[in-house]
């Protein structure tokens, strides 16, 4: 009997790397217009899906209550918008892809880095528009003997630090899920979240969005940073106050901020957007076109063998298996 895979919401410019893992299994893959939860409920329906990918769409309980679906595969790390709780009410497995942009999120957010700290971006909008003054940056300070923190130290903080230990750097990371030893074992020093503040010259973001995390960066965590000290987000836009982080960038309690996401995507009248202080990327740190392929292999094999009845390589909620 043909199974189905409905593809919620896409914005590849075609399926064909899905189709092609399909290829010679008797599952039909089709694709809908659907992100909000009436909309994925109205397309699963239509064509009795099996089986979802997700790239953007909202999977809440409604969803996967109204629906009779075997896995929700999410085209990326995070699964914030699938209800995890729900999911394995319902008996739904949920997979992801967690490790299929190691070498990109690391590069891109280092990137980010020299950007604020050596106000690349900033001398190029100035030439552009015929400044040719080294002094619109300054004042910039060497990086050498700097603290970088990471908030959570998983395998993507992992590969910035292994890049950057030639930099002559001090690494240091609040990471509650793990041990001293663990993060010693990559030449850095395990701290509390307040110490992170007091401590780091630039901060690196890499949590998860949960319900702890949501906000973590507000005024009172800016007031505790150095007023020379940079934040990086490439994790969830959402740990960080938007305003709170404007209003320490316009008060001189934060230096720079290097952004590859915000709380609204795309932002609408952002009051990050367009400053000379702010580096923003449109939430591009996983991209590269192997990653593209990468992503896309995975976690539709991973779908697949829910519906083959296999073990998935990557379930986000092991549980329910």
């Amino acid at each position: 009997m043909t199974e189905t895979i409905l593809i919620t919401d896409f914005d590849f410019p075609d399926l064909e790397i899905e189709r092609d893992v399909l290829t010679d299994r008797d599952v039909e893959l089709v694709s809908a217009d659907a992100e909000t939860a009436d909309e994925v409920i109205e397309a699963a329906r239509e064509v009795d899906a099996d089986a979802l990918l997700v790239q953007y769409a909202l999977i809440d309980r409604s969803v996967l209550e109204a629906l009779d679906i075997a896995a929700v595969g999410r085209y990326g790390i995070g699964v914030d918008a699938v209800d995890l709780e729900a999911a394995a009410d319902e008996g739904v497995v949920v997979v992801n892809v967690p490790d299929y942009c190691e070498d990109e999120v690391p590069t891109h957010t280092i990137a980010l880095l020299f950007a604020c700290v050596r106000k690349t971006s900033l001398y190029d909008r100035e030439i552009a528009e015929g400044t040719w003054d080294w002094t619109v940056g300054a004042p910039i300070h060497r990086l050498a003997g700097k603290t970088l923190g990471f908030a959570a130290f998983g395998t993507l903080p992992r590969g910035i630090a292994e890049r950057l230990s030639g930099f002559d750097l001090e690494f240091v990371a609040y990471d509650p899920h793990q041990s001293a030893d663990e993060l010693a074992e990559y030449g850095v020093e395990k701290v509390s979240f307040d110490g992170l503040l007091e401590r780091s010259d630039i901060v690196s973001v890499h949590a998860p969005l949960t319900e702890e995390t949501r906000g973590l960066f507000d005024v009172g965590a800016f007031a505790a940073m150095d007023d020379d000290a940079v934040l990086l987000n490439t994790a969830r836009g959402a740990v960080v106050d938007d305003e709170a982080l404007a209003t320490a960038l316009e008060d001189g309690e934060l230096a720079a901020a290097g952004l590859d996401v915000l709380p609204e995507e795309p932002p609408e009248d952002s009051p990050l957007v367009g400053r000379d202080d702010v580096v923003c990327t449109p939430h591009v740190a996983w991209y590269s076109e192997e990653s593209i392929v990468e992503l896309r292999e995975t976690v539709t094999r991973d779908v697949l063998r829910v519906l083959s009845d296999d073990r998935p390589e990557n379930p986000a909620n092991e549980d329910v298996l």
